[in-house]
């Protein structure tokens, strides 16, 4: 049977009604992208796993759109709002080759002067390879630059030397430009612009983004007044630290009775920032947040991610567990057992596609099911509870920087 939406049956006695709210990672994208993600990986996901699930536009002045379900023999209803920063990350993009360089010296000295950057490949090795990727290939860059500037002085020889040099500028910076013009298929920039913007305050958020972060958590409070049965926060990647961070200030202002609130954390990097001198503030909110009755936590990794700090619980990692630690239970989505083997190897050198695996369709889900969480009939809290935590989690606190504001 297909599945409608409409009017007359949103609050009816039996259906079960979700507000999610999706915060992205750094992305300069506009948030449509995410809802064709949904229908397309969704239907997919259906078909799989043999339940029903439509989308369709939402009206209003936040984006979002409206899921409509039929699994585990009952009738959800759900409206997904995308929590938008990709305009302050389009602005923190347009750097230009010279500012991208200074972002590299800048990243890396704060990485390596405070130590955090020999920690962090302690703690997990794929991550810091990824994020050596961008400085090792703008090195390789210049590099190549300079070796194409050098050739043009030696094969200018008998040209006076002005013109000899201005003619080597100028082909080493066509060079320069033209790496950055193919940057869609490298990620070179991208990938350096979304560290740089991590590190510009020492790992505190910038003012701009604190703002944002104020925004959302408005938004979660609204979502709370609005009568549904669950309101679910839903953070990725970068996303991930600032659900921390707006859950937490939410909690400390005062929860009212309502629906279940819970927060699913995917494909995390929160080592990344809270290993920092200047995080203070996240590593706060990652121990307050850690221990917390108002809320359900479930953190989905995989080994798989090379982009994640897969299974690292990310409050212990920091140093931060506070005695009483509740959350977050840290669950893996073990792509090498979900996948097929033919998706797995088709997939599996794709590591951007891959961060995003926990927003798709899986042909051999196990227990993750994103849309069953997002569209299904139970809460996170019902859904994982009595649910062990991954037997590999790593906890081991090795963060350079413990103090907490």
């Amino acid at each position: 049977m297909a599945v409608a939406i409409t009017g007359d049956n949103m609050g009816q006695a039996g259906v079960f009604r979700r507000q999610v709210l999706y915060i992205p990672g750094y992305d300069p994208f506009p948030p449509r992208r995410y809802r064709e993600l949904y229908r397309t990986e969704g239907a997919a996901q259906a078909a799989v796993s043999g339940y029903e699930l439509a989308i369709q536009p939402r009206a209003g002045e936040t984006y979002g759109w409206r899921v409509a379900a039929e699994i585990e023999g009952r009738s959800v209803e759900a409206e997904v709002e995308v929590l938008v920063w990709s305009d302050l990350v389009k602005g923190s993009m347009g750097r230009g080759i010279l500012g991208t360089y200074a972002q590299l010296a800048r990243t890396a000295w704060l990485y390596v002067s405070s130590g955090a950057l020999l920690r962090l490949i302690r703690l997990r090795k794929g991550p810091m390879i990824a994020a050596l990727y961008p400085a090792v290939a703008l090195v390789a860059q210049a590099l190549v630059a300079a070796l194409v500037a050098g050739l043009v002085v030696w094969l200018g020889a008998g040209l006076p030397w002005g013109t000899g040099w201005l003619l080597a500028l100028a082909a080493g910076w066509a060079v320069l430009e033209g790496f950055r013009r193919i940057d869609h298929r490298l990620f070179v920039y991208y990938l350096m612009h979304d560290y740089a913007f991590t590190t510009v305050e020492g790992g505190a958020y910038p003012a701009v983004l604190e703002a944002r972060l104020a925004g959302f958590r408005d938004r979660v409070r609204a979502a709370l007044a609005s009568g549904v049965d669950e309101v679910l926060v839903v953070g990725h990647s970068s996303g991930v630290h600032l659900g921390v961070s707006v859950l937490a200030d939410l909690i400390r202002e005062g929860v009212p009775e309502g629906p279940a609130l819970g927060f699913l954390s995917l494909g995390q990097a929160v080592p990344m920032v809270s290993y920092l001198p200047g995080a203070g503030r996240l590593r706060g909110d990652l121990a307050y947040l850690s221990a917390r009755e108002e809320l359900t936590w479930v953190d989905v990794t995989a080994p798989g991610d090379g982009c994640s700090f897969a299974l690292c619980d990310p409050v212990a990692v920091s140093g931060v567990a506070p005695p009483g630690q509740r959350w977050p239970l840290i669950l893996s989505a073990a792509f090498t057992q979900t996948l097929s083997p033919e998706t797995w190897q088709a997939l599996k050198r794709r590591h951007f596609r891959l961060h995003f695996q926990y927003l798709c369709a899986f042909d051999r889900p196990g227990d993750y099911d994103y849309f069953r969480i997002t569209a299904g009939p139970l809460t996170l809290a019902e859904r994982f509870r009595g649910r062990k935590p991954s037997a590999s989690r790593i906890v081991t606190p090795l963060s350079p920087f413990r103090t907490v504001a």
